[in-house]
């Protein structure tokens, strides 16, 4: 990601950097009693998706830092920072992980070359972008499933955005993003990225 593709004043770091606490907050705003909560991911309710982008968090981290990453995802077992923990401080809990995968991303050689996102071999421009995609698009979800605010700045929206645009087709075909809703062209950049990845931005949780 080139920073035309933020915006003349957001690096692509920091645009990490936003990401990263754009999800920290939403997962600490999570009240107690929601983490069986719906979600705008079909497969996941609350609990099960905060797993996910923890592991997505481990997945930034080790991508960055060119650190191999071995994990069976048959276990089941939640992220390592996670287990024997009450959900109660999931949220305690990840906001430092965040912030380190965002320290991570910091270093500018975390964007050159080649890396692996888990086993597979990919360019580190590329990766960077999915994961501050995955991490503000993930964000929303925890917001939404609970009601709270999630307020994201234009230049952190056109940094979605121009991470998802090349992505959606693939991944719609490899099932990570549902069917494109559709987005008046004129909006935002982050609601026609969530359009892109299968959300609607009105989504609201079941009465």
């Amino acid at each position: 990601m080139t920073e035309s593709a933020t915006s003349s004043t957001m690096t692509p770091a920091a645009a990490v950097r936003a990401a990263a606490r754009l999800a920290a907050g939403a997962v600490a705003a999570v009240p107690a009693r929601s983490w069986s909560a719906p979600t705008p991911c079909p497969d996941y309710d609350l609990r099960t998706l905060v797993d996910h982008l923890a592991w997505g968090t481990v997945l930034s981290q080790r991508s960055a830092t060119r650190t191999p990453f071995e994990h069976d995802w048959s276990s089941g077992a939640p992220a390592p920072f996670l287990e024997g923990r009450s959900v109660e401080v999931w949220g305690q809990a990840l906001a430092p992980e965040l912030e380190a995968a965002a320290d991570a991303w910091a270093d500018p050689a975390a964007w050159e070359g080649e890396t692996t996102m888990g086993s597979a071999p990919m360019p580190a421009s590329v990766v960077g972008p999915m994961m501050l995609a995955e991490f503000v698009l993930h964000g929303w979800d925890v917001a939404r499933s609970v009601g709270a605010r999630f307020d994201v700045p234009e230049p952190v929206g056109q940094a979605v955005l121009a991470a998802v645009e090349p992505l959606a087709g693939m991944g719609r075909d490899g099932g990570w993003y549902g069917p494109e809703v559709p987005v008046p062209a004129d909006a935002l950049a982050f609601d026609r990225a969530l359009g892109l990845t299968g959300r609607d931005p009105s989504w609201t949780p079941p009465a």
